[in-house]
């Protein structure tokens, strides 16, 4: 018993070193910042997983439709935290999305709100939003992956990639990504 809890607090202090070791800085972008201030880039993110991967999870809090389609890190619970409304935004030319109202419980189900939890969307935004919601559902371990799954986009009228989403990001960074879908993992709304 005494080997097991010794065991058990050198992995807590192991993840805990990690975690403070690959911290990022707050990002220049306000609307990536979160209130719990805990940043990491994707590689960051991956390097994290990869060192303690019993205690660190990664959350997308993507649709399932971007989760499905254009991929997710293979170890990825999709949790949606906004979900499509179906009505088109003629000022921004997409559809719209709105809250999923079940997202803390959601994610809840799934985590203690003391987990050390990686969040990803698209690019950093609608991560820091949904960490904000965690926060005020009691989660205090949560990271904002600032570059999300697909990066920020590059604005440069000379490149071949201006407006395109290739600059940073879990796709773009060399961490491991597929299409391959683990029913595990993947959002299944209530039928």
């Amino acid at each position: 018993m005494k080997r097991r809890m010794v065991m058990f607090l050198s992995a807590v202090l192991v993840v805990c070193f990690a975690v403070a070791a690959v911290a990022s800085d707050p990002p220049s972008d306000e609307r990536k910042r979160t209130s719990l201030g805990k940043y990491v880039t994707a590689l960051e993110a991956y390097e994290m997983w990869k060192a303690n991967q019993d205690a660190v999870k990664v959350l997308d809090v993507r649709t399932p439709q971007e989760y499905v389609f254009v991929g997710h890190a293979p170890m990825a619970v999709n949790i949606p935290s906004k979900v499509w409304s179906g009505k088109w935004n003629a000022e921004k030319k997409s559809f719209g999305l709105e809250d999923n109202p079940d997202f803390e419980a959601q994610v809840k189900a799934k985590f203690k709100t003391d987990d050390v939890i990686l969040v990803m969307c698209r690019s950093g935004h609608r991560s820091a939003a949904a960490i904000e919601r965690l926060a005020k559902a009691g989660f205090t371990n949560v990271y904002n992956i600032v570059d999300g799954f697909e990066g920020d986009m590059v604005k440069d009228p000379e490149s071949y990639y201006d407006g395109k989403r290739m600059k940073n990001g879990w796709k773009n960074s060399g961490a491991p990504w597929t299409y391959a879908l683990d029913p595990q993992l993947v959002f299944a709304p209530a039928q």
